[in-house]
């Protein structure tokens, strides 16, 4: 918290607040936790959690705008601490006196770069990763959060991006991964047979595979072609799996799926299916495997892709119109898009899944785009121009 009390002695210094506090964002989305360092409590750390639905919290990581009310110490102000669409948390300050734009600017531009400063605190200390989850995590869910990629949300001028994992009982050892190169952005959703730690295996073994694939810079159908060896070899089991990739200048899409759930489209207001070839899952690999055939995909600018697992359409997944949620969440962002439909699916589970409902969820902007979709948030330099007073 060293690096967060610096941004909070400078909000002090600078405009005398009283008060100063990061709140950041659980792991379910549905709840933020105020981050303490209290010598003398159990690994020196304390968290107040706070639910989120129904709340100012809410609000503002929802809309990404800055908000304000007077109260009887002073003006209550707080500001999402966001970078490239990723919500990380919100930065709470208490102000004496009524400030002037320019101080409120002052204080979105300090929760900029407080993003900042926790994205690269992160890599030397447990503290944040700690604050996002409500309890301590089994071995099997330890290994699969590690394995998700360290954003949920990514935001570019090409697209916006954000998974949604709502874990089962038994954790079934579901992944999303996603990578942007200057050319291309990469997409997966994995779904391994089996449960608890078995599964969580099995995804290391094929997230890894995938990983080193993509790094090495080899085609979508050799990225196939080892993760399913990679599996066989080491006993691991089956896995369905969905690959995506996204010529960033041209638009072209292409897809393979390896005994996956198609993926779902809103084009227009209209929401459908997309039906497209099946190959076998990652795993099945025999003496003369059939090659992953790589597909082309229709995508064009407004279209918003949905790439599920299983759990979202199964069990208690079919008892959720999904098409029909898509369709009515399509204006939302991607972030709270993939969290209404993954948390549909466990409300029609009563709270205890049998399998994990994942979604990766993607809007796309079209090629043409240069700049960045942004319009609130604590990493626009415009934020001064979406408040919302109270």
């Amino acid at each position: 918290m060293d690096a967060v009390a610096v941004v909070a002695e400078d909000l002090r210094r600078r405009f005398g607040a009283t008060e100063v506090s990061f709140l950041i964002v659980d792991l379910t989305g549905k709840a933020v936790a105020r981050l303490t360092t209290v010598p003398g409590a159990e690994g020196g750390r304390e968290a107040e959690r706070i639910p989120m639905f129904g709340s100012v919290y809410e609000q503002v990581i929802r809309t990404q705008r800055l908000f304000q009310e007077a109260t009887g110490q002073g003006l209550r102000v707080i500001v999402p601490v966001t970078n490239r669409g990723d919500a990380i948390g919100l930065l709470e300050v208490l102000l004496p006196v009524s400030p002037g734009d320019d101080v409120l600017d002052e204080v979105g531009e300090a929760a900029h770069i407080l993003a900042y400063v926790v994205i690269a605190n992160g890599r030397f200390t447990d503290l944040y990763t700690w604050g996002k989850r409500s309890r301590p995590p089994t071995l099997a869910a330890e290994i699969q959060y590690q394995l998700l990629p360290p954003s949920l949300s990514c935001e570019a001028a090409q697209f916006t991006l954000c998974g949604s994992l709502e874990p089962s009982e038994d954790l079934s050892g579901d992944t999303f991964d996603y990578a942007l190169d200057r050319d291309t952005l990469h997409v997966s959703v994995t779904d391994p047979m089996g449960h608890d730690i078995n599964s969580a295996l099995a995804a290391t073994v094929l997230v890894g595979a995938l990983r080193g694939a993509r790094r090495a810079g080899v085609g979508l159908a050799e990225q196939a072609h080892l993760a399913d060896q990679a599996l066989a070899e080491h006993g691991r089991g089956h896995a369905t799996g969905q690959l995506l990739r996204i010529n960033l200048h041209t638009g072209r899409a292409q897809l393979v799926n390896a005994g996956h759930p198609w993926p779902l489209r809103v084009r227009d207001g209209t929401a459908e299916a997309i039906t497209c070839e099946v190959d076998h899952p990652f795993g099945l690999a025999v003496s003369a495997p059939q090659p992953y055939r790589v597909q082309d995909l229709d995508l064009r600018s407004g279209d918003r892709l949905l790439m599920v697992t299983d759990g979202m359409l199964e069990r208690h997944g079919e008892t959720v119109d999904l098409l029909a949620l898509l369709k009515r969440t399509q204006d939302l962002h991607p972030r709270e898009a993939a969290l209404t439909l993954t948390s549909a699916v466990r409300d029609a589970a009563g709270g205890r899944l049998a399998d994990d409902a994942t979604v990766m969820c993607l809007d796309w902007h079209g090629p043409q785009e240069t700049l960045r979709h942004v319009s609130s948030g604590a990493d626009t330099e415009q934020a001064s121009a979406s408040r919302t007073k109270r």
